[in-house]
């Protein structure tokens, strides 16, 4: 019975550090996964959206490809769409309906600025921004969160590459109120939506730079 007290008390005091410490020394790292201390203070297109919104996240990720590759990838997610390139089968466990495009699909590349996407039955964004191989803003109907993608190239480390960031932004008025609800944001979703964006912008990646070699084998190919 000593031994389970103390278990349980050695647990709860780990939990009670981690606790205390995330917002001090985990939270930045989390809200700002692989984005460089310039990308997190640049301006977005979509800022002006919510600009006094409480927590902002800025996460990116290095692309050797270029923007055209990884443009039709953006383009076309959503739920019944392309999906989100993350986890799948966690997004379908609340209704989502995610399948992740390993191609790119012809018919959902002709997005427009005011296109609504639905995320569920109580949650829709709708495009705000658009800008070709560059920049692109959701904006939900509740005006409490806006998404927001930047395509940034940068110069080529080999001769003939082609490298691109790109910067993921989420600005968020969470309309709930109370202490339940900022536990809730700040010890269940920050670290849950790292973890879903980050395979986010590594799956983008990989479809990118796979579909940017395919084409360059294709372009260095002999007639």
């Amino acid at each position: 019975m000593d031994r389970r007290f103390a278990a349980a008390a050695g647990a709860g005091a780990l939990l009670g550090f981690a606790a205390a410490a995330y917002p001090a020394l985990w939270r930045d790292r989390c809200l700002n996964w692989g984005s460089r201390p310039d990308e997190v203070a640049r301006e977005m297109p979509g800022d002006g959206l919510l600009p006094e919104a409480p927590v902002v996240s800025t996460r990116a990720v290095g692309i050797d490809a270029p923007a055209s590759a990884i443009w039709p990838w953006l383009v076309q997610m959503g739920p019944g769409r392309g999906g989100a390139y993350t986890y799948d089968w966690i997004e379908n466990l609340f209704g989502l309906d995610m399948h992740s495009a390993d191609e790119i699909v012809p018919e959902l590349q002709g997005l427009a600025a005011g296109d609504e996407i639905p995320l569920s039955d109580k949650l829709r964004m709708r495009v705000a921004v658009l800008e070709p191989e560059h920049t692109m803003a959701w904006r939900s109907d509740d005006g409490a969160w806006v998404w927001s993608f930047g395509l940034y190239p940068e110069a080529p480390s080999a001769p003939g590459g082609n490298q691109t960031r790109l910067v993921s932004r989420n600005r968020i008025q969470d309309p709930r109120t109370g202490l339940l609800a900022s536990v809730l944001s700040l010890y269940v979703m920050e670290p849950g939506s790292l973890i879903m964006e980050r395979k986010m912008l590594l799956g983008i990646k990989e479809r990118a730079e796979r579909l940017s070699s395919r084409s360059t084998a294709w372009a260095e190919s002999p007639v």
